[in-house]
């Protein structure tokens, strides 16, 4: 009885075998909060999906390493073609609303002199995504809760984009970046969509 208490390890002497998993059924989410130099802020939201790809895909991070799988099958490439989604709409500069000055609203005017740049980044090295195609565009009004008529603020508006994204052999390791950018190029807003 002796000899087989002292083969059985300690509990606390036993590996640990952590394992986060990571689902990303309905695409991969992004957001970002944003602002025009002397101008407007916005945020801008969005979703990278593509047509059952993402369904029962799950990412595993254990002490070995990273994963990608879908059932028993190691998932490494993105599909050929994914479609990205995004929503940008005028909000506060101050998110706890004690702006002082007058708030300065996003117009449509101030939304198409951006230009927005997409990347797949691996590691620190990005590159210019080629062959990306704006799908869907709109503006729609955003519903006013106002009451009274004095001091009522200009209306305003939700940006809707839909792009076709070019993502034949990209390894699903590569973030998409998006920067949007002043004409003189400075960056009003940046983020990714990662695995």
């Amino acid at each position: 009885m002796v000899a087989f208490a002292a083969a059985i390890p300690p509990i606390a002497a036993q590996p640990k075998h952590e394992k986060n998993v990571w689902n990303y059924d309905g695409g991969v989410f992004l957001e970002t909060d944003g602002a025009i130099p002397g101008g407007a802020c916005l945020r801008l939201m969005g979703r990278l999906y593509a047509s059952e790809f993402f369904n029962n895909l799950k990412r595993e991070d254990t002490t070995s390493g990273t994963l990608f799988r879908r059932g028993n099958d190691i998932v490494t490439d993105f599909p050929k073609q994914m479609q990205l989604t995004i929503a940008i709409f005028d909000m506060p500069c101050d998110p706890m609303l004690q702006q002082t000055g007058a708030h300065v609203y996003l117009t449509d005017e101030m939304l198409r002199s951006l230009r927005l740049s997409f990347y797949w980044k691996r590691e620190l090295v990005m590159r210019p995504v080629r062959g990306i195609v704006v799908r869907n565009f709109t503006v729609s009004p955003i519903p006013q809760v106002f009451e009274g008529e004095s001091d009522k603020p200009p209306q305003r508006y939700e940006w809707r984009l839909t792009f076709d994204v070019p993502s034949d052999g990209v390894p699903v390791t590569d973030s998409l970046v998006l920067i949007l950018r002043t004409s003189d190029h400075r960056i009003v807003a940046r983020t990714a969509a990662r695995l």
